[in-house]
């Protein structure tokens, strides 16, 4: 498997970029991953690898690019601007058939990687905008998809009902569930809520269901995300990344608060001792770097877009989530979903 990297993208610089994907290089032999990059200063963070990452270089090729796509960078600059930069270079390549690239992945400007994906890439047959999506823990061990987290701000009741397709397809390829569990982001349950574009899709989503497309349930609200009783639920870029943002820092507060309650007094740090690995599994399943890396759903090729502020780990999740995309061949399944559509 070869995937391109983009190590000038995210806050903390090539250097976490780097380390994560040789912690992901070094886990699975049979990974191959492009570094996009100034050549020098890429070859100059191999060089500073510490042991055992260091033994997995041989898989680690530097590919030069001028420079990186600047944080604040518009989609029509990088369009006009940005050819010679990192994430342009990966994804011309990914979009090249004889380099043989499997998935890209970058934690740099979504916008310019949305722009930068359609023009390399293109959309598959009948969609027109990809979504970005992830997978949200939730109860009884499950996860729910959230769609769209930012690749289209303010989304039109149509767009609306192809995410919901689009994320259908993608707990049945990945999670291998036969029959979705789909919804409607909303402020409410009463068919009178919501703008005139989430009823005008509600009631398109509403025959898709009857057909036998996937199982609508019609709206939801925030808190039903984790209730283990969606398997996707659909949105606009604008709610679904402030939903997201959300339940990030609620995660990492909800954690810290248990962890200081049992340290506050002597009983509790004893307590404490009893349940440490219970919290260990605890931080672990609600850590949101271990769900970094989302999907641009609806382009012919896999592009992941890891969190901008995502340190050596959360790129190697990001990494891993490219990886489970090509084992599953996610484009060629979306496809295939796409064209059952009635």
């Amino acid at each position: 498997m070869r995937i391109a990297v983009d190590v000038m993208g995210g806050d903390h610089g090539s250097r976490a970029i780097i380390h994560g994907a040789a912690r992901a290089a070094q886990e699975y032999p049979e990974l191959v991953l492009e570094l996009y990059g100034p050549r020098r200063h890429v070859l100059a963070e191999l060089s500073r690898l510490p042991q055992p990452l260091a033994a997995a270089t041989s898989r680690l090729i530097p590919c030069d690019a001028a420079d990186g796509v600047p944080a604040e960078a518009t989609a029509a600059w990088a369009l006009r601007h940005g050819r010679t930069t990192s994430m342009a270079c990966m994804l011309e390549a990914l979009g090249d058939s004889r380099r043989r690239l499997d998935a890209a992945v970058s934690a740099g400007n979504t916008a310019a990687m949305v722009a930068f994906s359609r023009r390399a890439l293109g959309m598959l047959p009948g969609i027109k905008r990809p979504a970005i999506s992830t997978a949200i823990p939730a109860r009884r061990q499950r996860q729910c998809y959230l769609l769209d987290l930012g690749a289209n701000v303010d989304s039109p009741a149509q767009r609306l009902v192809d995410f919901a397709v689009l994320g259908a397809a993608m707990a049945q390829s990945v999670d291998g569930v036969r029959m979705p569990r789909v919804a409607l982001l909303n402020v409410g349950a009463e068919a009178t809520k919501g703008s005139s574009r989430v009823r005008q899709a509600d009631a398109v989503l509403r025959g898709h269901g009857a057909a036998g497309v996937f199982d609508y349930r019609g709206y939801a609200e925030g808190g039903d995300l984790y209730s283990g009783a969606l398997d996707v639920m659909v949105c606009d870029g604008f709610v679904g990344n402030a939903v997201l943002k959300s339940s990030e820092g609620l995660a990492g507060m909800l954690v810290e608060r248990v962890q200081n309650a049992f340290e506050s007094r002597l009983s509790g740090r004893l307590a404490s001792l009893l349940a440490r690995p219970v919290l260990r599994r605890l931080k672990q399943e609600l850590d949101p770097v271990r769900y970094n890396g989302a999907s641009l759903l609806g382009l012919s090729r896999i592009v992941v877009k890891s969190h901008g502020g995502a340190h050596a780990e959360g790129f190697y999740y990001a990494i891993r989530r490219a990886m489970q995309e090509v084992e599953h061949d996610l484009p060629g399944r979306l496809a295939q979903r796409w064209q059952a559509m009635p």
